[in-house]
């Protein structure tokens, strides 16, 4: 019974056949989620540990592939990585080289956490801070990126919306590490607000992973953000997204381009408002001419009803009335019945005994004469 002897190998060999095997064996660039644990740069690169709780491997970020990223992890950080392996056969140790690093979104959803809670606590997010937009901009800034699809998006908006709008373009990074970036251009932007006399701030970017939104969650920027001397809206990502900028606008809307939507008067519902206007104002009109014409017709009533010619009518009505009272009022009416009025000789009517001393010439005025008489007595009361 014969065997086989087994290959026999220098420490070099066995290295190299190593490599060799894993470099025919394995994937040439795959993906590991892991959190990253103690990174620290040596050299100008990026040296980390990945770990899942149960296992560990190291990874290393070249200097000339670190300065190309967006995102450098702090410990405890979960990371997505593409990478690939890199086995070093002088000492036989492998490594994850990372060909590119992204935050995981637990990472990102944990930074908003820690910024949104930090910035409730400094008051500066708060509804009752929040400005209205004004009805009709008359020069509004965009903070995006240039070029880009989401600004070719507002530009083509904002023309067939309300082209009067000036707009003034500063083009922004929006991706990275670039936080300080955008609170320099915050900066500057209020500055020359006296200059500029801005009626509103567009911050917007277009749609990407939720992990790329990361910079508008950075502290410093939400800070500067919330120190705006004119509304801020933001159109940022996707409508399901939300970042701490979100909540320090003045105003959020869903999408870059729902920013202007919702910023920007429209030319046609302008319009129809112009048109109800009018149509409004020749109602108030119509209905003010007719109030005026009716105060007009009043006062002619009034006039008429005050003319001399009236007067007179209705003072010959009253003096007719009059004349008609005494006459029917006029002693001879009572005469012509057959009553009499007792009188003095001198014409004064008598009213009560007391006014007659007999032997006294007294006058009885009749219908159709007088009759002299002289009192003899006089009877006090009604006796016969």
């Amino acid at each position: 019974m014969t065997t086989d002897a087994p290959p026999t190998y220098s420490v070099a060999e066995l290295n190299a056949a190593i490599g060799s095997l894993l470099e025919r064996g394995f994937a040439p660039r795959f993906l590991v989620q892991a959190t990253a644990s103690r990174p620290q740069i040596k050299k100008g690169h990026l040296w980390l540990t990945l770990t899942d709780g149960n296992a560990s491997i190291t990874a290393v970020v070249w200097a000339s592939k670190l300065q190309q990223l967006n995102f450098v992890p702090g410990d405890g950080d979960g990371v997505v990585v593409v990478g690939k392996l890199n086995f070093w056969a002088a000492r036989a140790s492998l490594a994850v080289q990372v060909l590119d690093l992204r935050p995981s979104l637990t990472t990102v959803m944990r930074r908003f956490e820690e910024v949104r809670e930090q910035l409730l606590q400094e008051g500066l997010i708060d509804p009752s801070r929040q400005r209205a937009l004004p009805r009709y901009p008359r020069r509004v800034a965009l903070l995006t990126s240039s070029p880009s699809s989401a600004l070719a998006d507002m530009l083509r908006t904002a023309r067939e919306r309300w082209p009067l709008t000036s707009l003034l373009l500063l083009p922004i990074p929006v991706q990275g590490d670039v936080a300080q970036q955008i609170v320099q251009r915050l900066q500057r932007l209020a500055e020359a607000q006296p200059r500029l006399a801005l009626d509103a701030i567009v911050l917007a970017r277009g749609g990407g992973s939720r992990e790329d939104l990361m910079v508008f969650d950075d502290a410093d920027v939400c800070r500067q953000l919330a120190m705006s001397p004119v509304p801020l809206i933001t159109g940022i990502g996707h409508e399901d997204d939300l970042t701490v900028a979100d909540l320090v606008a003045d105003h959020r809307a869903a999408t870059p381009t729902a920013a202007i939507v919702q910023l920007l008067p429209s030319r046609e519902h302008a319009l129809a408002d112009v048109h109800q206007r009018q149509r409004h104002w020749r109602d108030q009109q119509a209905w003010a001419l007719k109030r005026e014409r009716q105060k007009l017709n009043q006062r002619f009533e009034n006039w008429s009803l005050h003319h001399p010619r009236r007067l007179l009518e209705r003072m010959r009505v009253q003096l007719n009335q009059r004349m008609k009272l005494l006459s029917a009022l006029a002693p001879e009416r009572w005469l012509a019945r057959g009553f009499a009025i007792l009188e003095t000789a001198d014409g004064r009517p008598l009213r009560s005994i007391t006014e007659v001393q007999p032997p006294q010439e007294l006058l009885v005025r009749l219908s159709d004469g007088q009759v002299v008489v002289e009192a003899k007595a006089v009877k006090p009361g009604s006796q016969r």
